[in-house]
């Protein structure tokens, strides 16, 4: 039986950590609520989401909707949740300010601070009887990107994984499919 709580995954791109946040919740139970923050917008990307459904069990139900929806969701559904991932929903977010390229640093941090109370609701959620997998992207071990939007983004995402981190029982860094768990660990998710 999982403990209720966050487990955080880390990784990189293709690093294994959506698979590994998925056998996890696997093991966790049979029924498992998918939280799905992914925008399918373009062709490529709705290949992607259909790979992701395929790999999942036929038992587990699949929530999509945007930021809002899903910080609703988490706080109704009990049982355990996966939500994939933390970057895409940050991204919907970050998108849907709507500041320009050149906005001022203020702006950026007004909008910042909307964003870090809205990750602070979804990381509040977790209660007796809920476990959140919160599946995100390890932004900080890549260049540094050549334009603002890119550094802002990347800036935003390392401090969103860092305050997720703060509120996780667990984290884990997935390299290569390999986890090592830097917070806790897998056993400890057990009851």
């Amino acid at each position: 039986m999982f403990k209720s709580g966050i487990t955080l995954i880390l990784g990189g791109a293709r690093s294994g950590k959506s698979t590994f946040a998925e056998r996890l919740a696997k093991c966790a139970a049979s029924h498992v609520t998918y939280l799905a923050a992914a925008d399918a917008r373009d062709a490529e990307m709705q290949e992607r989401i259909a790979i992701h459904k395929k790999r999942r069990p036929a038992g587990w139900e699949t929530f999509e909707g945007d930021p809002y929806e899903i910080c609703a969701a988490v706080k109704r559904i009990r049982g355990v949740l996966l939500l994939d991932c933390l970057t895409l929903w940050l991204t919907r977010l970050f998108l849907e300010g709507g500041l320009a390229e050149n906005a001022s640093g203020s702006e950026w941090q007004a909008r910042e601070e909307q964003i870090r109370a809205m990750t602070e609701d979804l990381c509040s959620i977790p209660r007796e009887g809920t476990h959140l997998i919160i599946v995100s992207n390890e932004v900080g071990f890549g260049l540094v990107p050549t334009y603002i939007m890119g550094r802002r983004f990347r800036d935003l995402q390392g401090r969103m994984n860092q305050l997720c981190a703060s509120k996780a029982e667990r984290v884990a860094l997935v390299v290569a499919g390999c986890p090592l768990w830097v917070k806790g660990s897998m056993e400890e998710s057990w009851q």
